[in-house]
């Protein structure tokens, strides 16, 4: 792979040319698109660790996806640096980089369900064993079947800024190929056989079948490795190391702080985590004796440490940038670091401490019941329409209703293929906030009614 090619200024779905301006550049374009959609918006009210949290400090998917990118653009900027003056690239400043992982930062969560990952094991688990669903499921074949067997948020959210947003557009928000292909950590088909291929981009799905074109126009652009002759994979993007390296950071070091404010870790032990990463400097016994409260001091703690994994994150990735361009390593940065230890303790401790919490264990299994129930009770309804018209049930034409046109099909006529109906129906679910989710399955039971 070449960076010229990779840094590809071509808008998914449009004929327009780049633009020549430095005032305002295709990238940042990017950044301001995801910025005022309507599914970046709803990422406020969607689960990062404590769902419909009552609590107004902790974070949410939107702040998540904020942080990540102000980390991205971070990486980007220092890695363009470097790679500019290594490779002599003309025509491409150091901003460019920021702004391509700032963009693919701010968009990694947004194809993610209502209630987090456990909202993705709903929606797999409903293919698999739900009476209707499995029904559905069992009739597709290949990738079709494995979109919704092995649902992941990161196929979706492909979905969501190149097909679901400003759907009247090929091509959705129509972002540039860099920064879709940046945004892509695992550009793979959903069925390519178990165990086939081996590296982290190649271990999850990351478009449906529907997407399959847009994607390879993406990876046509900018010059991505295919990896199979026939199934559609190909090696990462380089920047993509860099976006899930600025999730890696975030996730791992700020759920340590949220969990210490919430009282499911003590001061000591956010400071005995966050010590050990920043072991071989003086911080400790000299800003951080002038910090008056344990609550500005795990903040003081937490954004040196972050800083420290940006530089040493940084220090990895050009040391393997000539290996990923040739597509010889596959492996998430944050394991190559030298503090990848201490690191992975974050996370394990967060894993024991905070996500099996009482109240994110709780809320998370309602939500497994929402997500299933409402897939559950909607697809036998969409399917009496699309089958049977004006001649359905009353109670069929009536629930159909709370579905948005653009879920069904054209003048709110359910779509005869079996495929596309269901992807329309996990659009839609998938979509919801937590609260609508959980306020429409109260309405579609009968547990509250409107007013």
């Amino acid at each position: 792979m070449n960076w010229s090619q990779l840094l590809s200024r071509q808008r998914l779905g449009s004929k327009d040319q780049p633009t020549s301006t430095t005032s305002r550049t295709d990238f940042q374009r990017d950044f301001d698109r995801i910025v005022f959609s309507s599914a970046f918006r709803r990422m406020q009210d969607k689960t990062q660790i404590f769902p419909l949290s009552k609590i107004d400090y902790v974070r949410t998917r939107l702040t998540h996806s904020l942080e990540s990118s102000s980390v991205g653009r971070s990486l980007g900027t220092l890695v363009g640096e470097q790679i500019i003056a290594r490779h002599k690239l003309k025509g491409y400043e150091a901003s460019d980089f920021g702004d391509i992982c700032a963009a693919a930062c701010l968009a990694h969560d947004i194809g993610n369900p209502p209630f987090g990952h456990s909202g993705e094991d709903a929606i797999r688990h409903w293919a698999e064993t739900a009476d209707y669903g499995r029904q559905r499921v069992a009739v597709l074949n290949g990738s079709q079947r494995e979109d919704f067997l092995n649902f992941e948020g990161n196929a979706q959210g492909f979905r969501v800024i190149t097909r679901l947003q400003n759907r009247d557009n090929p091509g959705g928000l129509q972002l540039t190929c860099a920064t879709l292909a940046a945004f892509t950590k695992y550009p793979r088909e959903s069925c390519i056989g178990k165990g086939r291929f081996d590296g982290v981009s190649a271990k999850k799905p990351g478009f449906t079948a529907e997407d399959q074109e847009n994607f390879e126009t993406v990876a046509k652009a900018v010059g991505l490795i295919r990896r199979d002759p026939v199934l559609s994979i190909w090696h990462r993007h380089p920047l993509s190391y860099l976006v899930e390296a600025a999730d890696d950071i975030c996730y791992r070091v700020i759920d340590i702080e949220d969990g210490f404010r919430l009282g499911h870790l003590s001061y000591q032990q956010a400071l005995d985590l966050y010590s050990d990463i920043l072991a071989d400097s003086s911080i400790q016994t000299s800003r951080l004796k002038r910090i008056g409260g344990n609550k500005e001091k795990v903040e003081f703690l937490r954004a040196k440490v972050i800083s420290k994994a940006i530089s040493e994150i940084l220090s990895c990735f050009l040391d393997h940038e000539p290996a990923i361009l040739k597509g010889e390593f596959d492996d998430p940065l944050m394991s190559s670091i030298p503090h990848r230890q201490e690191m992975d303790r974050l996370i394990q401790v967060a894993g024991e401490k905070i996500y099996i919490a009482p109240e994110v264990i709780e809320i998370e299994t309602a939500g497994f019941q929402v997500i299933s129930e409402l897939l559950e009770r909607f697809i036998p309804i969409i399917d009496d329409v699309a089958e049977h018209g004006t001649n359905a049930t009353p109670r069929s034409q009536m629930m159909i209703r709370l579905i948005p046109e653009q879920f069904i099909g054209d003048d709110a006529i359910p779509v005869q293929d079996d495929y596309t109906r269901l992807l329309r129906l996990t659009d839609f679910v998938s979509g919801m906030t937590d609260s609508y989710a959980v306020s429409l399955y109260k309405k579609v039971t009968g547990i509250s009614l409107p007013g």
